[in-house]
């Protein structure tokens, strides 16, 4: 009955984003962040037709990253960090990780026919239609960052799951930080 009304409620965020022209949904946002939608191959809310479960198995598939070489899997090398985190109520990306997004944006350009996802998460906190509001957000600053740096269009595919895909759960801060963040996803070439 929970998973019939978790996708009852993406139907309808599905449908209410849908409508909502780009102004309208960045006006949802309180943090002043700008929308980067222009050629990012847009998923938003079409993450439920592609078989996967929600809340565990997710609805991309897997991460290919560990198979693409080993700078991959060395915690030293900036490559090995596929997760951007964010502030509360904020997409914008924190200093931290602005060396994780260069270094994979790097890697994208060098190799142009790889593709990712970058999926935007928010914590359980506010409405759905918010959550998967800022998710999006999150998702394109990551993506716009990239775009800057000569990362093509269709090498990106941005998709929000708001708070339905936690990356921890709990009622406290320190589950809640763990859950305010964007993934990168690399896709089998």
């Amino acid at each position: 009955m929970k998973l019939n009304k978790t996708l009852l409620a993406f139907a309808i965020s599905a449908v209410f984003l849908t409508a909502c022209t780009d102004d309208e949904k960045d006006a949802s946002l309180t943090d002043g962040s700008q929308n980067a939608s222009s050629g990012i191959n847009d998923a938003s809310t079409n993450g439920l037709g592609n078989g996967s479960g929600i809340n565990g198995s997710g609805f991309s598939g897997g991460d290919y990253a560990s198979t693409l070489g080993p700078e991959f899997n060395d915690p030293n090398n900036p490559l090995s960090k596929r997760t951007v985190y964010f502030m509360l109520d904020s997409s914008e990306v924190m200093p931290d990780f602005i060396p994780v997004i260069n270094a994979h944006a790097q890697y994208l350009v060098a190799n142009p026919t790889q593709r990712i996802t970058l999926e935007g998460n928010t914590d359980e906190r506010g409405a759905p239609e918010y959550n998967i509001a800022l998710g999006e957000q999150r998702a394109k600053s990551v993506a716009s960052m990239m775009k800057v740096q000569g990362v093509s269009d269709s090498q990106l595919n941005v998709v929000s799951y708001g708070e339905e895909k936690p990356a921890t759960i709990g009622n406290e801060e320190s589950a809640w930080e763990k859950n305010r963040r964007t993934e990168i996803v690399y896709l089998p070439k």
